[in-house]
């Protein structure tokens, strides 16, 4: 259980649960014919076969209470950014390379200077991508959008499409213990945890959007919690290019470093070396005395995205992904303790159903 994240509204276990009951209902949908899916779910993204040795791959993904700190600071020209990474970011783990995002954004009120920012955002981020944005959805909602303040509520989301040789998808089943696990630096918090991270920062640290905490380096609460989510998919577009095998993939995310966990079977995974933590996943610790164990479950921690390779080949895998992302580095090893993720050096360890000390 993740007592902070509940308290502040999102309880995982119960979301968890919701999952497993929309599963459980779609996939006995008969479509008439043979299924075209080739993933089981659970994955960043599905493959839909469409040709020989030909995959449309797709995924799904919204923007989450970020949008909040958008409102209420009037600032709303860096959400779509992460819109399109979210997005993006998830596809590129099945080993696709993403080619357009559909948008559908809901609003309280149509205004045309902020459907103008955001529109930046999303083109910002789609061109970071290297994908289109061929059509969308607007739709004005005020009976169930509610701003911060009102009238200017939004929620915003995309829809994710990209190609994919059938037998080039990386499912995480060539992944084997011994294996290197190679992490790539977040900017933020990216978009996911914001309810807690406004919750410990803004309720339970009584700080301002406006306030520039030492721990933030000058930065102000709004800048580190609007900072937008890394689109890492050049970086690991380069790599499946490459000479590197790639096992696997992994965007992380909600459920931070358990999100390992959705590839392969029968491993485990050691984090004995993680990347440095960012101040603000320390402040939100602080003011907010949200235990390790949940925080390395909430939140990526400094760590957006995790590539697995065989060992003798992690040397060449940091040196292409640095190219774009500085900072790097292995950060630990696949282990034979299926199911399992540790981190050693923090005294946590535990399986699909949390983290724990000890």
């Amino acid at each position: 259980m993740s007592d902070s994240y509940a308290a502040a509204g999102v309880d995982i276990a119960e979301a968890d649960a919701g999952v497993r009951a929309l599963v459980d209902v779609l996939r006995t949908i008969d479509p008439g014919r043979p299924s075209l899916s080739v993933l089981p779910s659970g994955h960043y993204a599905n493959v839909l076969r469409v040709a020989p040795n030909l995959g449309i791959a797709v995924g799904a993904d919204g923007v989450g209470t970020k949008v909040i700190v958008a409102e209420q600071t009037g600032r709303y020209d860096t959400v779509g950014i992460d819109c399109i990474a979210m997005n993006v970011n998830d596809v590129i783990c099945v080993g696709a390379e993403p080619i357009a995002v559909l948008d559908y954004l809901a609003v309280e009120q149509a205004d045309p200077q902020v459907l103008g920012a955001i529109a930046r955002g999303l083109k910002a981020g789609a061109e970071q991508a290297g994908v289109e944005i061929p059509g969308g959805e607007l739709a004005q909602l005020p009976e169930l959008v509610k701003g911060h303040p009102s009238p200017l509520g939004f929620d915003l989301t995309g829809a994710c499409f990209g190609t994919v040789a059938l037998d080039a998808i990386v499912t995480g089943e060539k992944i084997a213990a011994g294996d290197a696990l190679i992490g790539i630096p977040a900017s933020g918090v990216h978009s996911n945890g914001l309810t807690l991270a406004r919750r410990a920062l803004l309720e339970q640290g009584a700080l301002g959007l406006g306030e520039t905490p030492a721990e933030l380096g000058g930065a102000s609460v709004a800048d580190v919690l609007l900072e937008p989510t890394v689109i890492y998919v050049r970086a690991v577009l380069d790599l499946l290019r490459s000479e590197v095998p790639v096992h696997g993939l992994a965007h992380i995310t909600g459920g931070g470093v358990l999100n390992l966990l959705r590839l392969g079977k029968g491993i485990g995974y050691e984090i004995d070396s993680p990347l440095p933590v960012l101040p603000v996943f320390e402040l939100i610790a602080r003011l907010g005395a949200v235990a390790p164990a949940e925080m390395w479950k909430v939140f990526n921690m400094g760590c957006g995205f995790v590539a697995t390779v065989p060992a003798a080949q992690a040397d060449a895998a940091i040196a292409l992904l640095s190219a774009h992302h500085p900072g790097t580095a292995r950060i630990g090893s696949v282990t034979a303790d299926a199911g399992r993720v540790t981190l050693p050096g923090l005294g946590l360890s535990g399986d699909e159903s949390g983290l724990r000390a000890g």
